[in-house]
């Protein structure tokens, strides 16, 4: 750019022609100045970090990804301050994650999550955090004393949710590089909220027109993410034209997957054969836990299997897929008995290896326990995703990233980033569980 262009009487800049070089120089820059046309440090990583897209950043190991929330009390109504956003950033940054999956924008979270990054950019242009941007959307009567109506959307609600998500990325496109149309929105036994794919379709093809008419940035990838059964994995039930056309429209599909869930709702693959029983406890386990990710697999290759039967050249990520460490519940001691730190670990480093290993992204769900998520029941497995406590104790996944120092410095309310279980993996062991045999044979 001639940013001289910009300036009024620009052939009177000529005038000085004849001026030592320094002099010009000054002159030009108090001008540029004056007028606010100069680059200044943000406009400077912006120009350089905005070339970065969702299409180089997808299925990059060198971009892991991951679910986040930074919620810290048993309600959503206390938000977490731009100082706490900035405490998780800086420790999600140690642990080597740089994109972030929100879920909505109608709490502030999303907007001062955004800041947070953008000043932490300023500060130190080589701070890298990129965005998929969550837009809820619910059917007409969601969390009302009203009989949600699946076949009608909440028209007011989602329209603002669209237009909150359009402006945050045209105000941060060097950050938010995905807007994800839903959460889990499709699938059926979201039965508080869930609509029918046409909805998901109306609004990505609106989001994908602003890109067409240049009112949003052309390489912001829009999807939907949802459950595999939504995207066709399952249930013959969930195909139809509009979910057809709904694959066409996306740029790349984010899909779920929760084997961890089904350990009680579809327990075929979980347990311990009789065979293992006589191994070592560690080495049962890993093999549960290796069918478990198995079992993620299956539902990701019967999931492309259909979608790439519509489009076979969409891009497939897991928008979603965890394990929670701890349940007083279904995959507690007295269910399926899922829910450890072990496990936990296991999982997360298991996903990994798979997703680097094939060029697809995780966003893996989640980086730190949030306690609204169940706040009648403290012990309930929604409130135990989280690779780190909300004290900023990191859980067995992360063990070797405290063993490493990648967190020396750093705090989360306060409280050093350290083990949990005191770094006794024996003590952590007596936690541990092994499966029933019933369900394997």
């Amino acid at each position: 750019m001639n940013y001289l262009q910009n300036i009024p009487n620009y052939r009177s800049i000529l005038f000085f022609k004849n001026i030592k070089k320094i002099g010009l120089f000054v002159f030009i820059t108090s001008t540029l100045a004056s007028f606010g046309t100069y680059p200044t440090k943000n406009d400077t990583l912006q120009n350089m970090t905005h070339k970065k897209t969702a299409s180089e950043i997808l299925g990059n190991p060198k971009y892991q990804a991951i679910c986040y929330g930074g919620f810290r009390k048993n309600t959503r109504e206390i938000e977490p301050t731009i100082s706490e956003l900035k405490e998780d950033l800086r420790i999600l940054d140690a642990a080597g994650i740089n994109v972030l999956r929100t879920y909505n924008t109608h709490y502030k979270e999303a907007t001062n999550l955004l800041q947070a990054i953008s000043e932490l950019q300023a500060d130190n242009p080589n701070f890298e955090m990129y965005v998929m941007l969550g837009i809820w959307i619910d059917c007409q009567n969601a969390w009302t004393s009203s009989e949600p109506n699946h076949d009608a959307e909440s028209t007011t609600a989602n329209t603002a949710e669209v237009q909150r998500a359009v402006d945050l990325a045209n105000k941060y496109p060097h950050i938010v590089k995905i807007l994800a149309v839903g959460n889990e929105a499709m699938v059926k036994w979201a039965a508080s909220y869930y609509v029918q794919p046409n909805v998901i379709l109306k609004w990505v093809n609106h989001l994908q027109t602003l890109k067409k008419e240049g009112k949003l940035d052309r390489d912001v990838w829009i999807t939907s993410s949802d459950n595999f059964a939504s995207w066709g994995g399952g249930d013959s039930l969930y195909h139809c034209n509009d979910l057809e056309n709904l694959i066409k429209a996306v740029d790349y599909v984010s899909l779920h997957t929760y084997p961890m869930h089904d350990t009680h709702y579809n327990p075929i693959f979980w347990g311990t054969l009789e065979s293992e029983l006589h191994l070592p406890k560690t080495e049962a386990l890993e093999r549960a836990m290796t069918r478990a990710v198995l079992y993620a697999k299956k539902q990701y290759a019967t999931s492309k299997l259909y979608i790439h039967s519509i489009d076979s050249t969409k891009p497939i990520h897991i928008g979603e897929t965890g394990w929670a460490s701890s349940s007083d519940g279904l995959y507690g001691p007295n269910g399926s008995k899922a829910c450890d730190e072990y496990k936990e670990g296991l999982y997360y480093k298991m996903m990994r290896d798979w997703t680097d290993s094939i060029g697809i992204s995780c966003f893996y769900f989640e980086a730190f326990n949030e306690q609204w998520k169940d706040a009648q029941n403290l012990g309930g497995s929604e409130n135990h995703f989280g690779l780190f406590k909300i004290n900023g104790e990191a859980k067995f996944a992360l063990w070797e990233l405290v063993d490493k120092k990648a967190f020396e410095g750093l705090t989360r309310n306060g409280n050093t980033i350290k083990k949990t279980y005191q770094g006794n993996f024996d003590l952590l062991l007596k936690d541990v569980d092994l499966p029933s045999t019933k369900q394997l044979k």
